[in-house]
């Protein structure tokens, strides 16, 4: 690549980037005179006229008629979970929340996270100030590991 088409004055968008704005107003011949393709009369033919999305005219629009549901748990964005297979790609026996954000297995944000059964474990360890199923904690002692609440 020369240098020549690296100088500001060169630059110019991608082919087809850019449109020609329609000039509307020229007179019958051009197709887009007096009107301008705006229709006759009413709110949309004049200058700032045009209505809210979801506005109905008046009438109930249908994003109120319609109930509201559901909600977003502000717990959740802080909690994890954590896949028992998982575990082997921790460095150390010790399991915390810091391990876990060491091993890049959860976020910054996460400040709770719960271990469940899903795959093996293949070494002895340790689970401090983490939540575990049932069924995990099972494996994790049969694997000569050990949970602390």
């Amino acid at each position: 690549m020369s240098s020549e088409s690296l100088r500001l004055n060169s630059l110019s968008p991608a082919p087809g980037k850019r449109f020609k704005s329609k000039r509307v107003g020229r007179g019958i011949g051009s197709g887009m005179g007096k009107t301008c393709g705006r229709g006759h009369k009413g709110q949309k033919s004049r200058s700032g006229g045009s209505v809210k999305p979801g506005f109905e005219g008046g009438q109930m629009p249908l994003q109120k008629r319609l109930p509201k549901y559901g909600f977003s748990s502000r717990i959740s964005r802080v909690s994890a979970q954590i896949r028992t297979s998982e575990l082997n790609g921790v460095e150390g026996d010790e399991i915390t929340v810091e391990s876990l954000r060491a091993a890049d297995l959860v976020g910054q944000r996460i400040t709770r996270a719960k271990i469940f059964l899903s795959g093996d474990v293949s070494r002895a360890l340790s689970i401090k100030g983490v939540a575990v199923t049932k069924g995990a904690r099972e494996l994790i002692e049969k694997a000569g590991g050990k949970v602390e609440d």
